[in-house]
């Protein structure tokens, strides 16, 4: 399995639960990005980065520092696999669309993404994080639907798999 670094901005723990358990399934380490500099995430193969929403529809604020930072490095060949929480519920029209904001603070470093799947089982309205008919990653709003997290966990790794192995 390639070397994956699991990293996070959370400023309630919900994000940074989210970012446990996916670590326990890929025994893999979790940093928060409040800790972190640009340069320590370029020692992973894989990188999965996650945030939770806030407002109508903005990053986590851990994340206004070091994106702009991690955007002027060179992420040619690392995979990039996104995660979230959000509320579907009370932000149906924005749901997760940190994820958005994160793909396209990376968009011009070479890297792939990874883990797009069928958002089949949701309950938004609308969201920045769909694109081309599918989720650009993880999506899990715990508030409204905790019960559905575990498997929509477990569908998203297998979207990542065949870049992690």
């Amino acid at each position: 399995m390639k070397k994956i670094g699991i990293f996070y901005g959370s400023s309630t723990g919900t994000c940074s639960d989210l970012a446990g358990k996916i670590a326990k399934r890929l025994n893999a380490e979790t940093k928060d990005v409040a800790d972190c500099k640009a340069a320590d995430l370029l020692d992973y193969e894989v990188l999965l980065l996650g945030s939770s929403t806030w407002g109508v529809g903005d990053l986590q604020s851990d994340w206004e520092t070091l994106l702009p930072e991690l955007a002027k490095q060179n992420l040619n060949g690392k995979f990039v696999g996104l995660f979230g929480c959000g509320d579907s519920a009370c932000y149906s029209d924005t749901f997760c669309n940190a994820l958005a904001l994160i793909k396209d603070g990376l968009a011009d470093t070479g890297c792939t993404f990874i883990g797009s799947y069928a958002p089949q089982g949701y309950s938004y309205d609308e969201t920045a994080a769909e694109q081309d008919g599918e989720l650009i990653g993880l999506c899990v709003d715990d508030s409204n639907e905790a019960d559905q997290t575990d498997d929509r966990i477990d569908t998203w790794i297998a979207a990542l798999q065949p870049h992690i192995q």
